[in-house]
C-alpha cells in the first residue's frame, strides 16, 4: 500500500476516524493491527519476519533491564544486534557477497558451487533493523528503560507512518508518546494535512515527473552526451530529493495527525556550504543514527588524525552499504568520506587562498560558491546512486564534458535535452525544481506552513486552490513506488 494511493487514503482516514472515536486504552492496538495489515498489503510473509525480529529486541531488552551484571547485559545485547543483523544479512546482503566471490573465484577459474537464495528483500527491513538496534543499544546505556508491554514496543517498532522508509524514530522519543493519551485538535491534524499533501505534491508532481526524464538518460546512458547527463543528474538530485523528502513529509504529517511529534528529516539540503553541513541536514534520522551509534563510539574526531579519517570513510562506506547491497552505493557512500576528509586536509591551505585573493570581503559571493561546489560534489557523487551499474556510472563519468562544443548550435542543443516522452513533462519538471528552490528560500524564514497560516485569507487561499490545480493537472498519478523502499 503505497502512501500516493488511494487505497492508503481511505485506509488512513479510516484509522484516524476510530483512533479518535475509541478509548484511549484500545488505540495500540487498533495502531498495531493497522500497522501490520499495512504492512502485509505487500507481502504477508513480510510480517513474520518483522515480528521475529520485534520479538528478539523486546525480549533481549527485557533481560538486559533484569540485571546489573555487565557480561550478562552484553549477552543479551549481542544476541539482540547479531540476531538482526543477520535477518538484515541473509535478506539484503548474502546473495551480493556470494555474487561477488563466484565473480572473483570465476576470474581465477576456481570452482565455486554456492548457489544464491532466491529471498525477496522484504520492504522496510532496513529501516526496522535500525529502529531495533537503536533501541537495544539505548536500553544497554540506560538511556532507555525497557518497555515491558510488548503490543507498544510491538508498535514502537511497525508504527506505519515511519515502518517502510522512516524516519528512523529513537526510542527515547517515540516510545513516551505511545503511552500517552492525545486528543483531536483542529489545528493540529490541519497542519498534519497540509504536511501530508505537500509531501504527495512532491512525490506525485515533481519526484514522478522528473523520474521518467532521468530514467531516459540512465537506463541507456550510451546513447547521450554531456549536456543530457548533467541535465538528467541534476534533475535526479530533486528527484531523489523530493521523493524522499516528499515520502518523509507524508509520514511526519500522518503521524501529527494522530497526536505524534516525530523528527525532522530534511532541512534545505541544498542549501549547505559544505558537506558535512549537507549530512546534517540530508536524511537526518540516518545520518544522526551512525553518527550516535558509530561514529561517536568508534572514537569520532577525539583519536589521531589518521584515525579520525579512517573513523569518517569507514562510517560513509558503511553507510552506503546501508542503502542496497551494490558497489555504486559503496562507491557512492566513499566518495563522500573522501569529500570529508579531503575538505579537513585542504582547509587552511583553502583558507589561506580565500584571504589570498580577497574573498573574505565578498561573504555573499563566499556563501554562492561554497552552496555551488558542495551542490556539484554532491550531484557527482548521485550518478553511482542511480546508475544501474557501476560500468554504467564510469560512462557517465568519463562522458561528462563531451559533445559541449556544440552547445552554441540550437539544432545540436535541442538534440541533447530532447530525452523524455514529451515536452509538457520537461516544463513541469523544471518549473518544478524552480518552485523547490523558491520554497527553500522561503523556508529560511521558518516553516512555510506558519508563514502561510498569517497571510490574508484571500491569498492562503489563493495559494492553497493553485497548488491544487497543479496537483490534479499535472501530477503523475501512476503510484510508483518511492525510491526508499528498496533499501
Amino acid at each position: 500500500m503505497l502512501f500516493n494511493s488511494t487505497g492508503f487514503f481511505f485506509f488512513f482516514t479510516i484509522v484516524a476516524t476510530a483512533y479518535f472515536a475509541i478509548p484511549y486504552r484500545f488505540r495500540w492496538l487498533l495502531l498495531l493491527c493497522a500497522s501490520y495489515y499495512f504492512y502485509m498489503c505487500w507481502k504477508p510473509a513480510y510480517a513474520v519476519l518483522l515480528f521475529i525480529s520485534t520479538f528478539i529486541v523486546y525480549y533481549a531488552g527485557i533481560q538486559i533491564g533484569k540485571t546489573e551484571i555487565k557480561s550478562k547485559r552484553k549477552k543479551f545485547l549481542i544476541l539482540s544486534i547479531f540476531s538482526n543483523l543477520g535477518l538484515l544479512f541473509l535478506f539484503k546482503y548474502y546473495n551480493f557477497f556470494n555474487d561477488s566471490f563466484r565473480a572473483l573465484f570465476n576470474q581465477y577459474n576456481l570452482v565455486y558451487g554456492i548457489p544464491d537464495l532466491k529471498l525477496l528483500l522484504p520492504v522496510g527491513i532496513s529501516f526496522y533493523i535500525f529502529k531495533n538496534l537503536s533501541y537495544s543499544i539505548d536500553v544497554y546505556r540506560g538511556d532507555q528503560a525497557p518497555e515491558k508491554h510488548l503490543g507498544i514496543f510491538a508498535l514502537y517498532v511497525a508504527f506505519f507512518p515511519q515502518l517502510l522508509a522512516g524516519p528512523i524514530e529513537r526510542p527515547t522519543r517515540l516510545l513516551p508518546q505511545l503511552h500517552q493519551a492525545f486528543h483531536f485538535d483542529y489545528q493540529r491534524v490541519t497542519e498534519g494535512a497540509k504536511l501530508i499533501f505537500w509531501g504527495l505534491f512532491q512525490k506525485v508532481v515533481i519526484a514522478d515527473t522528473l523520474s521518467i526524464l532521468v530514467d531516459a538518460v540512465y537506463d541507456q546512458p550510451t546513447r547521450y552526451n554531456g549536456i543530457s547527463l548533467v541535465i538528467a543528474t541534476i534533475f535526479f538530485a530533486f528527484q531523489i530529493y523530493c521523493d524522499f523528502s516528499g515520502y518523509s513529509d507524508i509520514a511526519i504529517g500522518a503521524a501529527q495527525i494522530l497526536g505524534y511529534r516525530t523528527m525532522e528529516n530534511f532541512n534545505r539540503p541544498y542549501s549547505s556550504k559544505s558537506i558535512a553541513e549537507f549530512w546534517r541536514r540530508w536524511h537526518i534520522s540516518l545520518s544522526s543514527w551512525f553518527r550516535d551509534y558509530l561514529y561517536i563510539p568508534l572514537g569520532g574526531n577525539r583519536v589521531s588524525v589518521p584515525r579520525w579519517y579512517l573513523n569518517l570513510l569507514l562510517v560513509f562506506l558503511l553507510c552506503g552499504f546501508w542503502h542496497g547491497a551494490n558497489w555504486t552505493f559503496v562507491i557512492w557512500g566513499g566518495l563522500h568520506g573522501f569529500y570529508l576528509v579531503f575538505s579537513n586536509l585542504t582547509q587552511r591551505a583553502r583558507e589561506k587562498v580565500a584571504l589570498k585573493i580577497g574573498l573574505d570581503k565578498t561573504p555573499d559571493l563566499v556563501r554562492f560558491l561554497k552552496v555551488l561546489t558542495t551542490f556539484l560534489l554532491v550531484c557527482f557523487a548521485w550518478i553511482f546512486f542511480r546508475s544501474n551499474s557501476v560500468s554504467d556510472a564510469f560512462y557517465i563519468v568519463s562522458h561528462l564534458l563531451t559533445g559541449w562544443g556544440s552547445v552554441l548550435d540550437a539544432e545540436s542543443l535541442r538534440d541533447a535535452v530532447s530525452f523524455g516522452p514529451s515536452r509538457f513533462q520537461w516544463i513541469v519538471g523544471t518549473a518544478s525544481i524552480g518552485l523547490v528552490v523558491i520554497v527553500h528560500l522561503l523556508q529560511r524564514q521558518g516553516s512555510v506552513i506558519d508563514q502561510m497560516s498569517k497571510k490574508p485569507v484571500w491569498l492562503r487561499w489563493s495559494v492553497y486552490y493553485a497548488m491544487v490545480s497543479i496537483f490534479l493537472f499535472c501530477g503523475s498519478f501512476q503510484s510508483k513506488e518511492f525510491i526508499y523502499f528498496q533499501f
